[in-house]
Protein backbone atom coordinates (compact mmCIF):
# COMPACT_ATOMS: atom_id res chain seq x y z
CA UNK A 1 0.00 0.00 0.00
CA UNK A 2 1.48 3.49 -0.62
CA UNK A 3 2.91 5.36 2.31
CA UNK A 4 0.60 8.51 1.79
CA UNK A 5 -2.32 6.71 2.42
CA UNK A 6 -0.64 5.08 5.60
CA UNK A 7 -0.66 6.67 9.05
CA UNK A 8 2.20 6.16 10.90
CA UNK A 9 0.91 3.32 12.92
CA UNK A 10 0.08 1.82 9.44
CA UNK A 11 3.64 2.22 8.54
CA UNK A 12 4.92 0.95 11.76
CA UNK A 13 2.17 -2.43 11.41
CA UNK A 14 3.75 -2.87 7.83
CA UNK A 15 7.79 -2.50 9.19
CA UNK A 16 6.44 -5.41 11.73
CA UNK A 17 4.85 -7.95 8.75
CA UNK A 18 7.81 -7.53 6.46
CA UNK A 19 10.08 -8.46 9.47
CA UNK A 20 7.91 -11.44 9.72
CA UNK A 21 8.05 -11.99 6.01
CA UNK A 22 11.95 -11.97 6.18
CA UNK A 23 12.13 -14.39 9.06
CA UNK A 24 10.02 -17.07 7.59
CA UNK A 25 12.98 -19.76 6.53
CA UNK A 26 13.58 -20.39 2.73
CA UNK A 27 13.27 -24.19 3.99
CA UNK A 28 9.94 -23.40 5.10
CA UNK A 29 8.68 -22.71 1.87
CA UNK A 30 10.17 -24.55 -0.37
CA UNK A 31 9.03 -27.69 2.01
CA UNK A 32 5.25 -27.00 1.47
CA UNK A 33 5.17 -26.71 -2.29
CA UNK A 34 6.40 -30.09 -1.96
CA UNK A 35 3.74 -30.56 0.79
CA UNK A 36 6.56 -32.14 3.39
CA UNK A 37 5.38 -29.63 5.39
CA UNK A 38 1.25 -29.84 5.47
CA UNK A 39 0.61 -26.87 7.61
CA UNK A 40 2.67 -24.04 8.82
CA UNK A 41 1.77 -24.23 12.53
CA UNK A 42 5.39 -22.23 13.52
CA UNK A 43 4.40 -19.70 11.10
CA UNK A 44 1.19 -18.93 12.65
CA UNK A 45 2.47 -18.99 16.08
CA UNK A 46 5.49 -16.67 15.53
CA UNK A 47 2.97 -14.49 13.64
CA UNK A 48 0.59 -14.57 16.62
CA UNK A 49 4.00 -13.93 18.95
CA UNK A 50 4.37 -10.49 17.49
CA UNK A 51 0.83 -9.28 17.58
CA UNK A 52 0.23 -10.15 13.73
CA UNK A 53 -2.40 -12.18 13.58
CA UNK A 54 -6.27 -10.21 13.12
CA UNK A 55 -5.21 -6.85 13.88
CA UNK A 56 -8.58 -5.38 12.87
CA UNK A 57 -10.01 -7.38 16.00
CA UNK A 58 -10.65 -5.42 19.00
CA UNK A 59 -7.52 -5.40 21.62
CA UNK A 60 -9.89 -6.97 24.42
CA UNK A 61 -9.39 -10.12 22.27
CA UNK A 62 -6.03 -9.69 21.31
CA UNK A 63 -6.35 -8.04 18.11
CA UNK A 64 -4.74 -4.40 17.45
CA UNK A 65 -8.41 -2.21 16.68
CA UNK A 66 -7.25 -1.42 13.70
CA UNK A 67 -8.86 -0.69 10.28
CA UNK A 68 -9.46 -3.02 6.90
CA UNK A 69 -6.65 -0.50 5.27
CA UNK A 70 -4.69 -1.71 7.61
CA UNK A 71 -5.73 -5.11 7.57
CA UNK A 72 -5.27 -5.24 3.48
CA UNK A 73 -1.73 -3.94 3.78
CA UNK A 74 -1.38 -6.30 5.85
CA UNK A 75 -2.50 -8.95 3.77
CA UNK A 76 -0.51 -7.90 0.96
CA UNK A 77 2.68 -7.53 2.58
CA UNK A 78 2.05 -11.35 3.83
CA UNK A 79 1.08 -12.70 0.35
CA UNK A 80 4.73 -11.52 -0.92
CA UNK A 81 6.08 -14.91 1.11
CA UNK A 82 3.63 -16.98 -1.46
CA UNK A 83 -0.42 -16.96 -1.79
CA UNK A 84 -0.50 -19.82 0.92
CA UNK A 85 0.44 -18.33 3.74
CA UNK A 86 -2.04 -15.43 3.42
CA UNK A 87 -4.64 -17.77 3.14
CA UNK A 88 -3.46 -19.60 6.44
CA UNK A 89 -2.83 -16.56 8.00
CA UNK A 90 -5.88 -14.61 6.67
CA UNK A 91 -8.79 -18.13 7.43
CA UNK A 92 -8.37 -18.24 11.07
CA UNK A 93 -7.49 -14.72 12.30
CA UNK A 94 -9.40 -12.73 9.57
CA UNK A 95 -12.46 -14.92 9.00
CA UNK A 96 -13.17 -17.26 11.30
CA UNK A 97 -12.48 -15.11 14.21
CA UNK A 98 -14.01 -11.94 12.37
CA UNK A 99 -17.39 -14.17 12.05
CA UNK A 100 -17.46 -14.99 15.83
CA UNK A 101 -16.38 -11.32 16.64
CA UNK A 102 -19.61 -9.93 15.27
CA UNK A 103 -21.47 -12.50 15.92
CA UNK A 104 -20.57 -14.79 18.74
CA UNK A 105 -21.13 -14.24 22.42
CA UNK A 106 -18.48 -13.47 25.23
CA UNK A 107 -18.06 -17.14 26.42
CA UNK A 108 -17.16 -17.98 22.05
CA UNK A 109 -14.75 -15.23 21.88
CA UNK A 110 -12.77 -16.16 25.36
CA UNK A 111 -13.02 -19.64 23.93
CA UNK A 112 -11.99 -19.36 20.48
CA UNK A 113 -11.35 -15.89 19.43
CA UNK A 114 -8.63 -15.29 22.06
CA UNK A 115 -6.54 -18.44 22.20
CA UNK A 116 -6.54 -18.21 17.85
CA UNK A 117 -4.96 -15.15 18.08
CA UNK A 118 -2.93 -15.61 20.76
CA UNK A 119 -0.98 -19.07 18.52
CA UNK A 120 -2.76 -21.27 20.61
CA UNK A 121 -5.47 -22.75 18.57
CA UNK A 122 -5.90 -22.99 14.67
CA UNK A 123 -9.11 -22.93 12.73
CA UNK A 124 -10.77 -23.54 9.37
CA UNK A 125 -14.07 -22.04 7.41
CA UNK A 126 -16.09 -25.03 5.85
CA UNK A 127 -18.20 -23.61 3.26
CA UNK A 128 -17.37 -26.06 0.12
CA UNK A 129 -19.18 -28.85 -0.52
CA UNK A 130 -18.85 -32.53 -3.10
CA UNK A 131 -21.79 -31.21 -4.85
CA UNK A 132 -20.14 -28.06 -5.18
CA UNK A 133 -19.07 -24.63 -3.78
CA UNK A 134 -21.02 -21.52 -5.53
CA UNK A 135 -24.21 -22.64 -4.43
CA UNK A 136 -23.70 -22.44 -0.62
CA UNK A 137 -27.45 -22.00 -0.04
CA UNK A 138 -27.82 -25.37 -1.51
CA UNK A 139 -25.32 -27.26 1.27
CA UNK A 140 -26.58 -30.97 1.56
CA UNK A 141 -24.49 -30.97 5.59
CA UNK A 142 -27.21 -31.19 8.04
CA UNK A 143 -27.70 -30.49 11.92
CA UNK A 144 -30.61 -32.39 13.57
CA UNK A 145 -31.94 -30.66 17.10
CA UNK A 146 -32.07 -33.31 19.39
CA UNK A 147 -32.75 -30.45 22.51
CA UNK A 148 -29.58 -29.46 24.36
CA UNK A 149 -27.26 -30.07 21.32
CA UNK A 150 -27.35 -30.49 17.17
CA UNK A 151 -26.19 -33.85 15.49
CA UNK A 152 -23.97 -33.19 12.31
CA UNK A 153 -23.68 -34.85 9.32
CA UNK A 154 -22.18 -34.32 5.76
CA UNK A 155 -18.98 -33.35 4.33
CA UNK A 156 -17.40 -30.58 3.03
CA UNK A 157 -13.79 -30.54 1.23
CA UNK A 158 -11.13 -28.01 -0.70
CA UNK A 159 -10.87 -26.93 3.11
CA UNK A 160 -7.72 -24.42 3.48
CA UNK A 161 -6.25 -25.26 7.00
CA UNK A 162 -8.84 -28.32 7.57
CA UNK A 163 -5.16 -30.19 8.43
CA UNK A 164 -3.62 -28.14 10.87
CA UNK A 165 -7.34 -26.92 12.64
CA UNK A 166 -8.39 -27.78 16.10
CA UNK A 167 -12.34 -26.33 15.29
CA UNK A 168 -14.15 -25.52 12.15
CA UNK A 169 -16.83 -22.69 11.29
CA UNK A 170 -19.55 -25.40 9.87
CA UNK A 171 -22.49 -24.47 7.76
CA UNK A 172 -25.26 -26.80 8.21
CA UNK A 173 -28.91 -27.07 7.11
CA UNK A 174 -31.34 -27.05 10.57
CA UNK A 175 -34.49 -27.18 9.11
CA UNK A 176 -35.69 -29.91 7.26
CA UNK A 177 -38.85 -28.63 5.39
CA UNK A 178 -37.91 -29.06 1.92
CA UNK A 179 -40.17 -26.01 1.52
CA UNK A 180 -38.76 -23.92 3.69
CA UNK A 181 -36.01 -20.99 1.79
CA UNK A 182 -32.52 -21.82 1.75
CA UNK A 183 -31.38 -18.21 3.31
CA UNK A 184 -33.78 -19.23 6.55
CA UNK A 185 -33.05 -23.03 6.84
CA UNK A 186 -28.95 -22.86 7.69
CA UNK A 187 -27.45 -22.42 10.78
CA UNK A 188 -23.38 -21.61 10.84
CA UNK A 189 -21.71 -23.81 14.09
CA UNK A 190 -18.41 -23.83 15.83
CA UNK A 191 -17.01 -27.44 15.59
CA UNK A 192 -14.71 -29.09 17.80
CA UNK A 193 -12.21 -31.43 16.72
CA UNK A 194 -13.43 -34.49 17.91
CA UNK A 195 -15.18 -37.69 17.42
CA UNK A 196 -17.15 -38.48 13.97
CA UNK A 197 -15.17 -35.34 12.82
CA UNK A 198 -13.13 -37.60 10.03
CA UNK A 199 -10.20 -34.90 8.31
CA UNK A 200 -8.16 -36.16 5.12
CA UNK A 201 -5.49 -34.57 3.57
CA UNK A 202 -5.34 -35.45 0.28
CA UNK A 203 -5.67 -33.60 -2.46
CA UNK A 204 -2.77 -32.92 -5.23
CA UNK A 205 -3.30 -29.44 -5.52
CA UNK A 206 -1.31 -27.55 -8.68
CA UNK A 207 -0.36 -24.87 -6.06
CA UNK A 208 -0.88 -23.26 -2.87
CA UNK A 209 0.36 -26.52 -1.17
CA UNK A 210 1.26 -26.96 2.41
CA UNK A 211 -2.15 -24.84 3.81
CA UNK A 212 -3.81 -28.10 5.24
CA UNK A 213 -6.17 -28.06 2.46
CA UNK A 214 -8.36 -31.01 3.14
CA UNK A 215 -11.50 -33.00 2.86
CA UNK A 216 -13.87 -33.49 6.15
CA UNK A 217 -16.28 -36.16 6.83
CA UNK A 218 -18.76 -35.31 10.12
CA UNK A 219 -20.74 -38.27 11.33
CA UNK A 220 -22.58 -37.84 13.59
CA UNK A 221 -21.46 -35.23 15.40
CA UNK A 222 -22.93 -33.90 18.59
CA UNK A 223 -22.35 -29.88 18.27
CA UNK A 224 -23.79 -28.53 21.75
CA UNK A 225 -26.02 -25.55 21.33
CA UNK A 226 -23.75 -23.39 22.68
CA UNK A 227 -21.47 -23.76 19.84
CA UNK A 228 -24.40 -21.86 17.88
CA UNK A 229 -22.49 -18.62 16.23
CA UNK A 230 -25.42 -16.06 15.88
CA UNK A 231 -28.86 -17.58 15.60
CA UNK A 232 -30.61 -20.89 14.28
CA UNK A 233 -31.57 -20.41 10.99
CA UNK A 234 -29.62 -17.43 10.79
CA UNK A 235 -26.56 -18.10 8.95
CA UNK A 236 -27.57 -15.83 6.71
CA UNK A 237 -26.66 -13.04 8.51
CA UNK A 238 -22.93 -14.42 8.89
CA UNK A 239 -22.19 -15.33 5.65
CA UNK A 240 -23.61 -12.10 4.40
CA UNK A 241 -20.69 -10.42 6.50
CA UNK A 242 -18.14 -13.31 5.94
CA UNK A 243 -18.25 -12.24 2.24
CA UNK A 244 -15.92 -8.81 2.88
CA UNK A 245 -13.11 -10.26 4.55
CA UNK A 246 -13.41 -13.68 2.27
CA UNK A 247 -12.99 -11.34 -0.84
CA UNK A 248 -11.37 -7.97 -0.35
CA UNK A 249 -8.89 -10.32 1.95
CA UNK A 250 -8.16 -12.54 -1.27
CA UNK A 251 -7.30 -9.36 -3.33
CA UNK A 252 -5.07 -7.37 -0.91
CA UNK A 253 -3.01 -10.79 -0.75
CA UNK A 254 -2.76 -11.53 -4.65
CA UNK A 255 -1.28 -8.47 -5.17
CA UNK A 256 1.21 -9.50 -2.46
CA UNK A 257 1.76 -12.76 -3.81
CA UNK A 258 1.98 -11.18 -8.16
CA UNK A 259 4.54 -8.63 -6.93
CA UNK A 260 7.75 -10.29 -6.10
CA UNK A 261 6.82 -11.99 -10.07
CA UNK A 262 7.00 -8.21 -11.16
CA UNK A 263 10.18 -7.70 -8.99
CA UNK A 264 12.15 -10.77 -9.99
CA UNK A 265 11.16 -10.05 -14.08
CA UNK A 266 12.18 -6.81 -14.12
CA UNK A 267 15.49 -6.94 -11.96
CA UNK A 268 16.13 -10.06 -14.82
CA UNK A 269 15.57 -7.96 -17.58
CA UNK A 270 18.26 -5.41 -16.51
CA UNK A 271 20.67 -8.22 -16.30
CA UNK A 272 19.57 -10.31 -19.57
CA UNK A 273 20.98 -9.25 -22.79
CA UNK A 274 20.28 -10.24 -26.41
CA UNK A 275 21.74 -9.03 -29.37
CA UNK A 276 23.76 -7.17 -27.14
CA UNK A 277 21.88 -4.87 -24.79
CA UNK A 278 19.75 -5.67 -21.75
CA UNK A 279 16.65 -7.03 -22.70
CA UNK A 280 15.00 -4.17 -20.84
CA UNK A 281 15.66 -1.73 -23.80
CA UNK A 282 13.15 -3.90 -26.22
CA UNK A 283 9.75 -2.51 -26.12
CA UNK A 284 8.54 -6.15 -26.40
CA UNK A 285 9.67 -6.43 -22.97
CA UNK A 286 9.87 -3.11 -21.02
CA UNK A 287 6.03 -2.85 -21.96
CA UNK A 288 5.03 -5.55 -20.35
CA UNK A 289 7.09 -4.74 -17.23
CA UNK A 290 5.30 -0.98 -17.09
CA UNK A 291 1.58 -2.66 -17.94
CA UNK A 292 2.28 -4.99 -14.80
CA UNK A 293 3.39 -2.00 -12.87
CA UNK A 294 0.17 -0.06 -13.93
CA UNK A 295 -2.23 -3.15 -13.26
CA UNK A 296 -0.60 -3.62 -9.51
CA UNK A 297 -0.93 0.06 -8.77
CA UNK A 298 -4.20 0.18 -10.04
CA UNK A 299 -5.38 -2.98 -7.77
CA UNK A 300 -4.09 -1.11 -4.81
CA UNK A 301 -6.06 1.67 -5.45
CA UNK A 302 -9.29 -0.45 -6.04
CA UNK A 303 -8.55 -2.27 -2.67
CA UNK A 304 -8.05 0.78 -0.98
CA UNK A 305 -11.03 2.39 -2.44
CA UNK A 306 -13.24 -0.67 -1.16
CA UNK A 307 -11.32 -0.78 2.35
CA UNK A 308 -12.22 2.85 2.82
CA UNK A 309 -15.88 2.45 1.93
CA UNK A 310 -16.03 -0.65 4.36
CA UNK A 311 -14.46 1.00 6.95
CA UNK A 312 -16.53 4.26 6.53
CA UNK A 313 -19.65 1.99 6.79
CA UNK A 314 -21.18 2.75 2.89
CA UNK A 315 -24.28 1.43 1.54
CA UNK A 316 -24.05 -2.37 1.45
CA UNK A 317 -25.15 -2.85 -1.67
CA UNK A 318 -22.33 -0.55 -2.84
CA UNK A 319 -19.84 -2.75 -0.38
CA UNK A 320 -21.05 -5.82 -2.54
CA UNK A 321 -20.61 -4.47 -5.54
CA UNK A 322 -17.44 -2.92 -4.70
CA UNK A 323 -15.49 -6.02 -3.17
CA UNK A 324 -17.04 -7.93 -6.18
CA UNK A 325 -15.53 -6.07 -8.56
CA UNK A 326 -12.06 -5.66 -6.05
CA UNK A 327 -11.90 -9.91 -6.01
CA UNK A 328 -12.48 -10.09 -9.90
CA UNK A 329 -10.33 -7.46 -11.07
CA UNK A 330 -7.13 -7.68 -8.76
CA UNK A 331 -7.14 -11.60 -9.12
CA UNK A 332 -7.37 -11.58 -12.87
CA UNK A 333 -5.04 -8.50 -12.97
CA UNK A 334 -2.36 -10.31 -11.27
CA UNK A 335 -2.64 -13.45 -12.87
CA UNK A 336 -1.57 -11.72 -15.89
CA UNK A 337 1.41 -10.03 -13.87
CA UNK A 338 2.69 -13.75 -12.84
CA UNK A 339 2.50 -14.93 -16.56
CA UNK A 340 3.64 -11.71 -18.00
CA UNK A 341 6.80 -12.18 -15.33
CA UNK A 342 6.93 -15.95 -16.78
CA UNK A 343 7.09 -14.43 -20.84
CA UNK A 344 9.81 -11.79 -19.93
CA UNK A 345 12.15 -14.58 -18.37
CA UNK A 346 11.37 -16.74 -21.29
CA UNK A 347 12.50 -20.60 -20.53
CA UNK A 348 14.05 -19.92 -17.58
CA UNK A 349 10.60 -18.38 -15.82
CA UNK A 350 9.34 -22.00 -17.15
CA UNK A 351 12.05 -23.98 -14.67
CA UNK A 352 12.64 -23.79 -10.96
CA UNK A 353 15.48 -22.14 -11.01
CA UNK A 354 13.52 -18.85 -10.09
CA UNK A 355 9.70 -19.05 -8.38
CA UNK A 356 7.85 -17.61 -11.29
CA UNK A 357 6.60 -21.05 -11.83
CA UNK A 358 5.52 -21.48 -8.20
CA UNK A 359 4.15 -17.88 -8.21
CA UNK A 360 1.69 -18.74 -11.68
CA UNK A 361 0.85 -21.78 -10.07
CA UNK A 362 0.14 -20.96 -6.62
CA UNK A 363 -2.12 -17.71 -8.23
CA UNK A 364 -4.72 -20.23 -10.37
CA UNK A 365 -6.70 -20.51 -7.27
CA UNK A 366 -6.96 -16.42 -6.19
CA UNK A 367 -9.87 -16.58 -9.10
CA UNK A 368 -11.81 -19.96 -7.99
CA UNK A 369 -12.08 -19.49 -4.07
CA UNK A 370 -13.92 -17.48 -1.97
CA UNK A 371 -16.41 -17.39 -4.89
CA UNK A 372 -15.22 -17.89 -8.60
CA UNK A 373 -14.92 -14.34 -10.78
CA UNK A 374 -17.90 -15.79 -12.84
CA UNK A 375 -20.10 -15.40 -9.34
CA UNK A 376 -18.39 -12.09 -8.55
CA UNK A 377 -19.63 -10.58 -12.32
CA UNK A 378 -23.35 -11.69 -11.53
CA UNK A 379 -22.57 -9.59 -8.19
CA UNK A 380 -21.42 -6.80 -9.72
CA UNK A 381 -24.41 -6.88 -12.84
CA UNK A 382 -26.75 -7.14 -9.97
CA UNK A 383 -25.91 -4.36 -8.01
CA UNK A 384 -24.88 -2.35 -10.71
CA UNK A 385 -28.34 -2.49 -12.13
CA UNK A 386 -30.35 -2.33 -8.95
CA UNK A 387 -28.68 0.90 -8.15
CA UNK A 388 -28.73 2.24 -11.74
CA UNK A 389 -32.90 1.57 -11.44
CA UNK A 390 -32.47 4.22 -8.11
CA UNK A 391 -30.33 7.07 -8.94
CA UNK A 392 -30.90 6.99 -12.21
CA UNK A 393 -28.41 9.37 -14.52
CA UNK A 394 -27.11 12.80 -13.63
CA UNK A 395 -28.52 14.07 -16.65
CA UNK A 396 -30.49 12.33 -19.71
CA UNK A 397 -27.66 11.79 -22.03
CA UNK A 398 -29.97 9.78 -24.13
CA UNK A 399 -31.18 13.12 -25.62
CA UNK A 400 -27.88 14.24 -26.76
CA UNK A 401 -27.85 13.20 -30.03
CA UNK A 402 -28.91 14.71 -33.67
CA UNK A 403 -31.38 12.09 -34.07
CA UNK A 404 -32.51 11.77 -30.82
CA UNK A 405 -35.74 12.37 -31.23
CA UNK A 406 -36.15 10.35 -34.82
CA UNK A 407 -39.54 8.85 -34.87
CA UNK A 408 -39.38 4.61 -35.39
CA UNK A 409 -36.03 4.17 -34.44
CA UNK A 410 -36.05 3.56 -30.77
CA UNK A 411 -37.79 0.08 -31.33
CA UNK A 412 -37.32 -2.60 -28.28
CA UNK A 413 -39.47 -5.27 -28.64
Amino acid sequence: MYDFLLSDAQKQLRQEVRDLVRWVPRELILDMDQDKVRFPKEFLKEAARRNLLGCRHPREVGGRGMDWVSSTMVMEEVGALGYIFACVFGVGADLVCDAIVLHGNAEQKARYVKPLLAGELFAAECLTEPRGGSDFFGTSTTAEDRGDHFVLNGQKRFIVGAEGADYFLVYARTNPDPKAKSHQAITCFIVDRGPGVHVAYQYGLMGCRGGGTGRLVFNGVRVPKANVLGRVDGAFDVFNTMMIPERLGTAAMTIGAARPALELAGTYSTKRKAFGQPIHRFQGVSFQIAESAMLLDACRSLVYTTAVSVDRGSDPALIRRLVSETKRFVTESCQKVARDAMQVMGGIGYTNVFPIERIVRDLGLASIWTGTNEVMSMIIAHEWYAEHARTGSVRNVEADAHEAQAEGEKIYE
